[in-house]
């Protein structure tokens, strides 16, 4: 590994990544509702596509060069590295299952390396500028198209998540036995300490995670859901959708 000054978690350089994390999430749910009108074929999505795309693919290719090669860390098999190359496609295509995978992996799951990020240089070092590029460029494409662009997942979508991430959980865990990795903390929690410390041991605290995520998982496609299920029968969206627009009323015209 090079030799570059090391990470220090909730620095100046992190406080600032998630800065920018939430100022670009407050600015791109109105500009995507407001792009729904005026940018029906979501050409802005695109041009976002290809930038996520730029500041990913650098990352990954470097990994695997001499000087940060490490078989127990940079593999690309951690859920962010398939949720950024998903996220690309659905900001691309807005293929419905890309949509979800990037909404349902994006939202809970990218934010918790975000705020407990497994990186070892510091700023200004490219690893760790392209780490935020594309671990905060994967959370703007979720919020983008499900509140902005009012895409999100149905039941159906939210089965074909947890089947997909399962099936993820038992390729990776065999993975790690085979390698002696510990990619995604399934075969042992992080030597530093982290929240799975209140989950329990192993094999308690998986379960514990495959409880937990599945239930936000629910919480968040009910709304979609419940939203796709109205209009279906004919009825406007119910308000308490995050994601819909509001209906119309007198005197005013829907946002």
């Amino acid at each position: 590994m090079s030799s570059a000054r090391e990470f220090t978690a909730y620095d100046v350089t992190h406080l600032t990544a998630l800065a920018v994390l939430l100022v670009g999430c407050a600015v791109l749910v109105p500009l995507g509702r407001r792009l729904r009108r005026t940018d029906p074929s979501d050409r802005t999505g695109r041009v976002f596509a290809v930038v996520l795309l730029a500041g990913t693919l650098p990352l990954q290719v470097l990994y695997f060069t001499p000087a940060f090669f490490e078989l127990d860390r940079t593999l690309p098999i951690q859920l962010c590295d398939l949720a950024s190359f998903v996220s690309v496609w659905a900001l691309w295509s807005h293929r419905r299952r890309a949509v979800a995978l990037t909404y349902l992996w994006g939202i809970p799951l990218t934010t918790q390396a975000i705020l407990t990020p497994d990186l070892v240089t510091a700023f200004p070092h490219p690893v760790f500028l392209l780490f935020w590029v594309m671990h905060i460029g994967i959370v703007w494409a979720a919020v983008y198209l499900s509140l902005g662009r009012g895409l999100g997942p149905s039941w159906r979508d939210y089965r074909m998540a947890v089947a997909v991430t399962a099936a993820w959980a038992v390729s990776v865990y065999g993975l790690n036995v085979a390698l002696g990795t510990n990619y995604g903390f399934l075969n042992a929690k992080p030597a530093g300490g982290s929240v799975l410390d209140l989950l329990g041991p192993w094999p308690t605290y998986v379960v514990a995670e495959i409880v937990i995520i599945c239930a936000v998982w629910a919480l968040m496609t009910w709304p979609f859901a419940r939203r796709s299920g109205d209009v279906s029968r004919g009825r406007p969206p119910r308000r308490t959708d995050p994601a819909a627009p509001s209906p119309p009323s007198a005197g005013r015209t829907a946002p």
